[in-house]
């Protein structure tokens, strides 16, 4: 039983059921390819809770699959898992349930069979991204992922998918052509220096010249940058979470964004941890950058979606602050920020979705006054936003402050600067509900029904791991800090001891006394 196969199947599950869902008969009605969708969720959730079980914290890359693939090439279908990919995979396998159940009617005006059969081929090839050990397999399922995306965004939405679908997937192709001369760089590497392989074991031992490693690092971070999504390369973001479906935002936001971070931390510090410490003064720089400027345009949104997209170009400046700072605080904090930003900006997309379809529209300024006729929704949109500005007692503060701590161990004014983003959320997160919920109830609004049991069963549990992770967030902690200290050791940094002052002996003389 230790040889079976458990991230294949924990892959091939979705991947098979997104076929069957789509071709489920339309004469059989359209529920049943929605309950079919959540049930090939749930048992792709129950593999992931039995992959976690069996997960052994501390003892590195496990539950390893290696098979020849394309021998000439140095190729394998490699799988495996540390405690970096074991959270991403929980969060994905959590998260696509989640939204199936919230986003029951969101495709009703459409084909809503092809919707859930594309979440499913979505979650196939992001859990696919966050198992594989080999960077060739990484490259296919990492553009695979891109498919899925394109279908959801313009197939489902509002009028303007269709150009948001286009722009998404040029800035994706853009940055994937990057990584694929990033790929091809490391097969002339691995293959001056005796056979070509691309197991990530394999290449940790090469012996790479200072300008390789920076060229190759640049390539895999510019597709990352794209991915994740970093200033200057976000600007497809706002479009995308304007336009497609809230439950289309979450799985690119919450999930297949993630893949950028995750792939900072596995291949730019894994494999090039020079360049990594080379590039570092411009990464802090962007990042910052995307924390200040992402909070500051999410001020002056009209729309909710495309506010709340932009909420995440700040997020991920801090999740990328956190893993460029160099310490066990920032890495621990950027991982745990990567879940928890998850969880938090899923209930809040979730949430305005919820709001949208009673209201008819987008526009904040179209809004005001809702928290009289839905106290339930609009208490639970206000827990998701304060968990999105960091509240403490809610999960992302934790992972906030360990950002924090590591950014003002860096520098100083890396700090200061990166507390501003914390207060400019307080702004937007605070004045976007006002503008929605507070204030004298519109005529055409009183009478409109609060949160239905569905729509609470898909948001219940996102609030609950909001309150637990905040006042106890140590299993998380516990899976990540081991990979966080590999990453490190490969890097050749340690955190900087506190500096204690020297006890005076003639004090300590006089304390004996």
């Amino acid at each position: 039983m230790n040889d079976f196969p458990w991230l294949t199947v924990l892959i091939l599950v979705p991947l098979v059921g997104a076929p069957v869902v789509a071709f489920v008969p339309k004469r059989l009605g359209s529920a049943l390819p929605k309950q079919l969708a959540v049930a090939v969720s749930v048992l792709t959730l129950a593999i992931g809770v039995a992959i976690a079980a069996r997960y052994d914290v501390g003892n590195g890359m496990q539950l390893t699959e290696t098979h020849k693939w394309i021998d000439a090439f140095g190729v394998n279908y490699a799988l495996g898992v540390d405690g970096l990919g074991l959270l991403m995979i929980l969060l994905t396998v959590a998260l696509v349930p989640i939204v199936l159940i919230g986003s029951w009617t969101e495709a009703d005006d459409g084909n809503p069979a092809a919707f859930f059969a594309w979440a499913l081929a979505l979650e196939a090839f992001s859990l696919a991204v966050f198992a594989a050990t080999d960077v060739f397999l990484f490259y296919v399922v990492f553009e695979a992922t891109l498919v899925p995306a394109y279908f959801l965004i313009g197939g489902f939405g509002r009028e303007g998918r269709a150009f948001a679908a286009l722009k998404f997937l040029m800035f994706q192709l853009g940055g994937g052509l990057v990584l694929l001369a990033g790929v091809i760089g490391l097969y002339v590497v691995s293959a001056q220096q005796g056979s070509p392989s691309y197991l990530l074991t394999d290449l940790a031992q090469l012996q790479l010249g200072t300008g390789a490693e920076r060229w190759l690092f640049v390539a895999f971070f510019v597709a990352f940058a794209v991915k994740a999504p970093l200033f200057p390369l976000h600007t497809w973001l706002a479009d995308t979470t304007e336009n497609a479906t809230p439950g289309t935002s979450v799985l690119l936001v919450c999930v297949l964004d993630k893949i950028g971070t995750f792939g900072m931390l596995r291949f730019c510090l894994g494999l090039f941890p020079e360049a990594s410490q080379w590039a570092t003064p411009v990464v802090v720089t962007l990042a910052l950058i995307s924390i200040v400027y992402g909070a500051l345009i999410a001020i002056g949104q009209d729309d909710v979606l495309r506010l709340i997209g932009l909420t995440s170009l700040s997020h991920f400046g801090f999740i990328t602050l956190g893993i460029f700072a160099f310490s066990s605080q920032g890495g621990s904090g950027a991982i745990l920020y990567m879940v928890n930003h998850g969880i938090g900006t899923a209930a809040l997309f979730l949430l305005a979705g919820y709001l949208i379809r009673r209201r008819g529209t987008t526009l904040i300024s179209q809004m005001g006054g809702l928290e009289q006729v839905m106290p339930v929704l609009a208490g639970l949109f206000l827990i998701a936003g304060l968990a999105t500005l960091g509240l403490p007692g809610l999960s992302p503060f934790v992972s906030e402050i360990l950002v924090l701590i590591a950014a003002f161990d860096y520098h100083w004014w890396v700090g200061a600067v990166a507390v501003s983003g914390v207060v400019l959320a307080a702004i937007y997160v605070l004045w976007m509900y006002q503008r929605v919920m507070t204030g004298p109830t519109p005529p055409d609004a009183v009478g409109t029904r609060d949160l239905g049991r569905r729509e609470l069963a898909a948001v219940a549990p996102l609030m609950l791991a909001l309150v637990v992770l905040g006042f106890y967030p140590r299993p998380l902690l516990a899976v990540a800090n081991p990979t966080v200290d590999s990453l490190m050791e490969r890097v050749g940094v340690s955190d900087v001891p506190p500096a204690v002052p020297a006890a005076d002996p003639g004090s300590a003389e006089e304390g004996h006394q």
